[in-house]
């Protein structure tokens, strides 16, 4: 039993997992950032488009 525990105290693959899986969730915030503050623009661009033509 103490060989079991010692083996799964040294056992690090599911930190790189988790490390993973940050790095992953951070990317994906920057890209919903970035694509609300498109949108944002982009609807406001084509305000100012419907404007001018109307």
């Amino acid at each position: 039993m103490t060989k079991f525990v010692s083996r799964f105290a040294k056992d690090e693959s599911g930190a790189t997992a988790i490390e993973y899986g940050l790095i992953a969730a951070l990317i994906a915030v920057v890209i919903i950032g970035a694509v609300q503050l498109v949108g944002t623009n982009l609807s406001a661009t084509f305000a100012k488009v419907s404007a001018s033509l109307g």
